[in-house]
């Protein structure tokens, strides 16, 4: 762990503050924040305290854990305007619905004449307790994101409007998935709640979060 490295961290999260504007918050020099990141030094209680509460945090989040695992699989961190679109789902409930609900979405893009579809994918939460603790089953909805004019015959479409997501980028989200993945979601609320954007999640006909598929991946989460 690294006092040093979770203050680099967070200032990154909190639309990449610059030294100098933590210091000029601080009432330090800019001299003092580099050193602390550089762990040559460490911050007095009190300004350790105005840390905490800058960016809403603990001390022992500070000083006893490691805010940046995996952080080196991240970069573009960014909030965007997705466009309006349309698209074409499969849900799969089992113990890997991820490669099942995928496969099908290519199905239904070749089977229409496109053979480098745009898909992306989410998990679907709508599952007994008993379907996840005894038989170990989760859900997985993937969508082909179909193209501007064609639609396609004896599939059901659903139509997304614009709207503004913060999002991430993963070099290499298959080298670890079961912790790389989830922690790109929990980098990307952590960047949400230091800029002050809320999760949303309730609106009809909105997707809440997705990540797109390939051998890199962009997670996006719905925001205000």
């Amino acid at each position: 762990m690294s006092f040093g490295k979770n203050l680099q961290y967070l200032r990154r999260l909190s639309g990449d503050m610059t030294q100098e504007t933590l210091a000029e918050k601080l009432n330090v020099s800019r001299q003092t924040i580099s050193k602390w990141e550089l762990d040559a030094a460490q911050p007095e209680i009190e300004k350790a305290i105005e840390l905490c509460r800058l960016f809403s945090c603990t001390l022992d989040n500070l000083f006893r854990e490691e805010m940046n695992a995996c952080d080196g699989a991240y970069s573009n961190l960014r909030v965007e305007l997705v466009p309006a679109f349309r698209y074409v789902t499969h849900i799969v409930v089992s113990s890997d619905p991820e490669g099942d609900s995928i496969d099908r979405v290519m199905k239904y893009a070749r089977q229409n004449g496109v053979e480098n579809p745009r898909i992306i994918g989410w998990d679907f939460p709508c599952l007994s307790q008993e379907q996840i603790n005894v038989y170990n089953m989760h859900g997985y909805a993937a969508a082909w994101i179909l193209p501007e004019g064609l639609t396609p015959p004896n599939l059901e479409i659903h139509e997304q409007k614009a709207h503004k997501y913060a999002a991430i980028h993963i070099e290499d989200p298959f080298s670890n998935p079961f912790v790389t993945i989830p922690n790109a979601y929990k980098t990307l609320m952590e960047y949400m709640r230091l800029n002050g954007l809320e999760h949303k999640w309730k609106e009809k006909d909105l997707i809440p979060c997705f990540e797109t598929d390939g051998e890199s991946m962009d997670v996006y989460i719905a925001c205000e």
